[in-house]
Order: C-alpha cells, then sequence, then structure tokens
C-alpha cells in the first residue's frame, strides 16, 4: 500500500494576510485561489513537492455547524489553539531569520530537542502554529 499525504488544512481569517505569509515569507507556491460566496480557499505548498498541499480555508464554513460551534472555533482560533503544522527545512537558522524579519509571532527560537530533534516555532496571521523541524 502506498498512502501519501496530498492535502492538509489550516483555517484563515484573512486571506491576503495569509497568502503573503505562505506565499511572500516560506516561499510557497500558489496552487489553486478560489473565491466563494465572499470567502477564499487558497492552496499552497513547496515548489518541489506538488503532491502535497496546505488548503487554506475560510474557518466555520461549513453550514452543518451551529452558530455557538462557530463561535468556539473562532475563539480558539484568536487563542491560537485550533491549527498547527509541522514544516521541515535544511537550513533552520535562515528559515528564522526570514521569518522574523517579516515580523511573524515568534513562538520559539531555533531550539535542540530532548527528544532529538532541532526545531523552532511561530504563528500564522491566522494564529496557527507552525513548527520547522530542522533536517538533518
Amino acid at each position: 500500500m502506498d498512502i501519501s499525504i496530498h492535502y492538509a488544512f489550516l483555517p484563515q481569517t484573512d486571506p491576503d494576510a495569509a497568502l503573503a505569509f505562505y506565499r511572500d515569507t516560506l516561499g510557497f507556491e500558489v496552487r489553486n485561489d478560489v473565491g466563494y460566496d465572499g470567502m477564499r480557499w487558497i492552496t499552497v505548498g513547496p515548489v518541489k513537492q506538488p503532491g502535497t498541499s496546505i488548503v487554506l480555508h475560510p474557518p466555520a464554513a461549513d453550514p452543518g455547524i451551529t452558530d455557538d460551534e462557530r463561535r468556539t472555533i473562532l475563539e480558539l482560533i484568536a487563542k491560537g489553539s485550533y491549527g498547527a503544522v509541522t514544516l521541515a527545512s535544511d537550513d533552520l537558522d535562515g528559515v528564522f531569520e526570514r521569518l522574523v524579519a517579516s515580523g511573524a509571532e515568534v513562538v520559539q527560537e531555533p531550539t535542540e530537542q530532548p527528544y532529538g530533534v532541532r526545531d523552532c516555532a511561530f504563528r500564522d496571521p491566522t494564529g496557527n502554529l507552525v513548527r520547522i523541524n530542522e533536517l538533518r
């Protein structure tokens, strides 16, 4: 059996800010940008990995959720405890410097973890946790 990750989903509350972060700061390519009823779904991914993408979607767009559930989701996003993704780079320090220069919110500077990885962490413009592991 051969299974791969094709899409992962992260909420975005400001499509232009999300696009600037993932495209301009992280260097991902835009693979799709679809609008519907005042909302946008933006698909981005690493240039050298055409089969793996992140869909930046409007939160709580599912018509099957209640207004209370929608409010809860938006509260969790605002706290930064709803979405997360772990990326990897062979130049962790360079990526860290680029993210700092962009004004991204630093959660953790590059750190050697006791479980065997060196990583750093940021919040994207929506508040999603973006952790970056160093490839070794």
